[in-house]
């Protein structure tokens, strides 16, 4: 997960590959609620983790449910109806399918267990509305009480122990705002179901049928058999229990495949499919509906279970118009692939929008806006015309608003130049994908290519012990880019050549050593480690004599030249920092960025013999300032990659700044010459 203030995309050509789905945020905060609420412990596999789930869990487990987490893997010790905690503040962040399920099950259970239970969340879950639910348990017999704007989170729920609900007649809620409502009702009232059934009747027409459909499935999985006629009127047979199913998978999340399927339709073009593993055509999710709608837009899926192909059928893809009621989700991603159509596409049926995370109708027909497109919304439709031209698209800035459907999404608009354009694009907080699928643009970026020409690339440069490889590692993480420590590669080429026994001037040897290089480094909570020939070699590629040597091999033009192909390799989306001697002049002379990083070698030699120290070792200061003034001098002198700045490097003198003052001026010169320089990066 990119936990960064924005994540600059370049323009993307193609994708290719196969990538597996998170699971399913509404099966699972679904199960994980069934699975509190049976009897017995439930094991449940393919569990999301995302930040809806975390809060799920949190609150599961402050209300008394055993759980454990074992990778992919997670135990559900449940309460079989009965509280274990009669009084808890919850915290819910934004997440609806918490909120919503929690608020009716605790309104429920307080009524007749007894208990004083506090609900509340984020403050954009605060201007989400709840009144049709507190409607609807209120005259059962709950007391719900409004702790800020009536009708909105956050609440409180209470209730004395022995008090009975009003079930006779029966219960109505309203349909066509969100299904969220029918669903915690149908998940909270088969606890007092003993001894008649408990009829809800719904008011006006159901919006999100599909999801209602996820609800009756795995109501019926835990024990639940829940009778529907015309999705108007649901019937939960009196002597309901939950029990738990004992295992359960869960699918791969059908919104979140709904990304890749556009990619594919736009993207895999002439080769092999785009694969996408975790949810196939078989699955219970409505959102995969949306395989219908990329398909009228002319993508060619193929399917089956647990698994989907998509290959770039038609182009550009043909407009549409479409009611969007059973996708309502996934049709943000219909709005995006609009902008690669033939001309205008219009989505109605989405009012809903207007109640999610964020106004998603006014935000789509914004951040649409900006990349080029011609937008007209209405209370519950958007109608997308696509740029004109390639001449009309525009890099932006996209602005998330805390909605990690409009990050995810949105980032397809990157893919531009298969419409003829060349614009980079800006996602800003982009991690907000947490909240359902936090490896999002990992994932994206893993069957994505592009142009290596327009990934790019910041190089830094500078003396022995001036802070480059620190100061490399520290930018590429605030930019969520790739790193490339080239002194790592020279240092794995002496550790290679020291285990196979090479002669130090034998420079044929050494150069085919390091271009059969098996060299690992770590990714995402890897990060720092190097892995070579399968072995972790991190702390060895710092020894000194691992330094020595490679001082000597990488004056070997033969050494070099090797590796040349290597570090262009590390040129991938969505950009690179790059660290060494010859990154800005030879292997990336059209580097957007080039620092030379100095300090003075006192400076210098007081930041080595503090490290050697704090490691144990003895050093002198004024030896090591010897020493570092002498290797300035012979790096400079070397007749292959001397020490000298590119043309174009900006230099910065670092010897009284720390690391992050460092940073930040970095990163104020990429803002000043990076791809997006132009982009007003507009506040969420």
């Amino acid at each position: 997960m990119y936990a960064i203030p924005f994540l600059d995309l370049p323009p993307l050509r193609g994708a290719s590959g196969t990538l597996r789905l998170p699971g399913s945020k509404s099966i699972s905060n679904r199960v994980l609620l069934l699975a509190a609420l049976a009897a017995g412990t439930t094991e449940l596999r393919g569990l999301l983790d995302s930040d809806d789930t975390r809060v799920m869990l949190a609150a599961l487990r402050t209300l008394g449910c055993g759980v454990e987490s074992d990778g992919e893997t997670c135990r559900v010790e449940g309460l079989g109806g009965r509280l274990r905690v009669h009084e808890a503040a919850l915290f819910l962040g934004n997440a609806g399918t918490a909120m919503r399920p929690l608020a009716a099950t605790l309104a429920v259970l307080a009524a007749t267990q007894g208990g004083r239970f506090e609900l509340a969340g984020v403050p954009r879950m605060h201007e989400r509305p709840i009144a049709d639910l507190v409607d609807a348990l209120r005259p059962l017999g709950c007391t719900v009480e409004d702790l800020g704007t009536p009708g909105y989170p956050p609440l409180r729920v209470s209730g004395a122990a022995g008090g009975r609900l009003h079930l006779d007649a029966p219960i109505r809620v309203r349909g066509d705002v969100s299904s969220q409502f029918l669903t915690a009702l149908l998940l909270a009232l088969p606890l007092v179901a003993d001894a008649q059934d408990v009829v809800v009747e719904v008011d006006g027409p159901l919006i999100s049928q599909p999801y209602i459909a996820i609800t009756l499935n795995l109501l019926a999985r835990f024990g639940i058999a829940v009778a529907h006629e015309g999705w108007q009127r649901f019937t939960i047979p009196r002597g309901s229990r939950y029990a738990s199913p004992g295992t359960l998978h869960v699918e791969g999340d059908a919104s979140s495949a709904s990304y890749f399927v556009a990619l594919g339709a736009l993207a895999a073009g002439g080769g092999a499919p785009l694969r996408i593993e975790g949810v196939g055509l078989d699955s219970i999710q409505g959102d995969i509906a949306f395989v219908d709608a990329a398909r009228a837009m002319g993508a060619q899926v193929d399917g089956g279970p647990g698994w989907l192909a998509v290959r770039r059928g038609r182009w550009p893809l043909a407009a549409i118009t479409r009611d969007c009621t059973d996708i309502p989700d996934a049709a943000m991603t219909l709005a995006v692939m609009a902008l690669y159509a033939d001309g205008p596409t219009r989505l109605t049926g989405i009012a809903s929008w207007r109640v999610k995370e964020t106004d998603r109708i006014a935000a789509m027909a914004a951040e649409l806006r900006k990349v080029g497109a011609t937008v007209v919304e209405g209370p519950d439709f958007i109608e997308i015309a696509p740029p004109a031209s390639s001449v009309h698209w525009r890099s932006a800035a996209i602005a998330t608003y805390d909605d990690h459907r409009m990050a995810m999404c949105l980032s397809l608009a990157a893919f531009n130049p298969l419409a003829g354009a060349r614009c980079a694009l800006r996602i800003l907080d982009p991690g907000c994908v947490a909240k359902t699928f936090p490896d999002y643009f990992e994932t994206l970026l893993g069957v994505a290519s592009a142009d290596p020409a327009d990934v790019p690339v910041i190089t830094i440069d500078g003396p022995t012990a001036s802070g480059k490889g620190t100061l490399a590692a520290a930018v590429a993480a605030a930019l969520g880019y790739a790193l490339l420590d080239s002194g790592a590669l020279y240092r794995a080429t002496a550790l290679a050549a020291t285990w196979d026994g090479i002669d130090p001037d034998d420079e044929p040897a050494l150069a085919l050593a390091a271009a059969t290089l098996d060299l690992r480094f770590g990714q995402g909570g890897e990060a720092g480690r190097t892995w070579l020939r399968g072995r972790e070699v991190t702390e060895d590629l710092r020894a000194e004599a691992t330094g020595l040597l490679a001082s000597r091999v990488s004056a070997l033009p033969a050494v070099r030249q090797a590796l040349h192909g290597l570090q262009l390799a590390f040129r991938r989306a969505p950009g690179l920092v790059a660290d060494g001697r010859d990154m800005g002049t030879v292997v990336f002379p059209d580097a957007a960025l080039k620092v030379f990083l100095t300090a003075s070698a006192a400076e210098r030699a007081a930041r080595r013999h503090k490290q050697l120290i704090s490691k144990g070792i003895s050093a002198n200061l004024d030896g090591l300032r010897q020493d570092l003034e002498a290797r300035d001098a012979r790096d400079r002198q070397r007749t292959v990659a001397p020490l000298v700045p590119a043309k174009d490097a900006l230099e910065l003198d670092n010897s009284q700044l720390s690391i992050e003052q460092s940073v930040q001026q970095v990163l104020g010169w990429w803002q000043e010459r990076g791809p997006l320089a132009a982009v007003a990066a507009p506040s969420c």
